[in-house]
């Protein structure tokens, strides 16, 4: 039984029944059947089938905020724009995925050679609750429009939202079972990754469980994507635009209640601008509203589970402990629900808990940096490689910074996102492969060369 609680109270809302083994096969049997007329039907065709399921989701938008909100305490005020990043990225590819496929001719001694781009087969996609209608489609939309089918393993804690994907796809009137909505318990991942009609496997969730699920596609011989976790560094130079600065800083640290993968975690700044750097973003923090997130001018709601903001709470005593100065938060609230205030931790260095371990929750980390070389040693030192930002008026140097930074992706003078247009990934603890703009669609496809004599 998939079993779905209400953060704000800690109370189950809906429990949804999960498949058995012989159930899951059998639906693994269904998306493995629709392959082939799938991979058949003419792009231009997948790409009107992803529109009307963008459209679907727009239509549904109300609906989808506020299971968002219930199922894990993501504000309405941020489920909106999250639906309509969904249908943005099935629109992105339904009108780019021609262009991303189209074969490629290589000279050689043959009088034509090319590559040419086709789907693998059936995907299985293995998603985390943090971002349930986002990080579904950021999956679906370019493996669908390369041609696969798709089955959908998504997070217990979100099973309602699953299920509203799914039916997105049945008012567009999508061909049966290109997309597969596997309702399972996580315990039997391992069972769907070795189905041998599975092909290739996508995965975004914590390193620990990336392993697990690296080691078994691996043994199976099949491809992988892995979007792991980040303890992303942000850079804020001595001659930087502080109030922007301090402005984004706030904004990535506590979107989705801090509980994202590439929000900037390690706040690393110049000593001649710390301490003013810190004056800034400590007002900006205390202003933020923790509440109901049905609630429009709720800031921040609960964190998704209450083992989270357990593991949460323990990073930032054991960080005050060895030293740093909490200037907000940094106390369990009492009453209902899995809150977490936002806590400002300060004079953070590279020894400590928070520094060193991935923190999920409104929780900002400021380090300090005697120079340039200083701030980008620190940047480095980590397990994680997702995303970093850097701050300065000298683009020159930000650049040079960049390519010396041990991330998949860099943003100097704004914020780290993900963008249909643009790749996303990691390296090192934060995951291999790319999800998103070219790089991505080019994931779960047979790169395969033609040579004509």
């Amino acid at each position: 039984m998939l079993i779905a609680r209400n953060p704000l109270t800690g109370k189950i809302i809906a429990e949804y029944p999960s498949l058995t083994t012989a159930q899951m096969h059998e639906r693994i049997g269904d998306a493995y059947r629709a392959f082939e007329p799938w991979q058949a039907t003419p792009i231009a065709e997948r790409a009107e089938v992803l529109k009307k399921v963008a459209q679907a989701l727009r239509n549904d938008k109300p609906r989808l905020a506020e299971l968002m909100a219930i199922e894990m305490g993501k504000p309405v005020k941020e489920g909106g724009p999250e639906v309509e990043k969904a249908a943005w990225c099935c629109e992105f590819y339904a009108d780019h995925a021609e262009q991303f496929l189209r074969r490629e001719e290589l000279p050689s001694d043959a009088s034509l050679s090319y590559v040419c781009y086709q789907p693998l087969g059936t995907l299985l996609g293995i998603l985390p609750w943090n971002a349930p209608l986002w990080l579904a489609f950021r999956y679906l939309a370019p493996a669908l429009m390369a041609g696969n089918t798709c089955v959908m393993k998504h997070d217990p804690n979100v099973p309602g939202c699953a299920q509203a994907i799914a039916e997105a796809f049945e008012r567009a009137a999508a061909p049966p079972d290109i997309m597969v909505n596997l309702a399972l318990e996580t315990d039997k991942v391992a069972e769907a990754i070795r189905d041998p009609r599975i092909r290739a496997v996508s995965f975004t969730g914590s390193d620990t469980a990336g392993r697990k699920v690296a080691a078994l596609a691996g043994a199976e011989l099949k491809p992988a994507v892995l979007e792991l976790g980040g303890s992303d560094p942000l850079i804020v130079l001595a001659d930087a635009d502080l109030d922007t600065a301090a402005d984004v800083a706030t904004l990535s640290r506590i979107i989705n209640a801090g509980q994202s993968c590439i929000a900037a975690k390690r706040i690393i700044v110049e000593d001649p601008v710390y301490d003013a750097f810190v004056d800034k973003v400590q007002p900006r923090l205390s202003k933020l509203r923790l509440g109901n997130p049905l609630e429009l001018d709720t800031d921040i709601g609960p964190l998704a589970r209450a083992d989270l903001r357990d593991n949460l709470h323990r990073q930032v005593t054991a960080t005050i402990d060895a030293g740093a100065k909490c200037l907000l938060g940094g106390e369990l609230p009492e009453g209902d629900g899995y809150f977490y205030p936002v806590t400002l931790l300060t004079d953070v260095s590279e020894t400590m808990c928070a520094f060193n371990e991935e923190t999920f929750g409104p929780v900002m980390c400021v380090s300090r940096a005697s120079d340039v070389e200083e701030a980008l040693q620190l940047a480095n030192e980590t397990d994680y490689g997702l995303g970093a930002g850097v701050w300065t008026g000298n683009q020159e140097l930000a650049e040079q910074l960049a390519l010396r930074i041990e991330s998949g992706q860099v943003a100097i003078n704004g914020i780290v996102k993900t963008d249909p247009r643009l790749p996303s990934g990691g390296i090192k603890r934060s995951g291999f492969g790319r999800e998103l703009g070219p790089h991505g669609i080019r994931e779960f496809v047979n790169a395969k060369q033609i040579w004509i004599k």
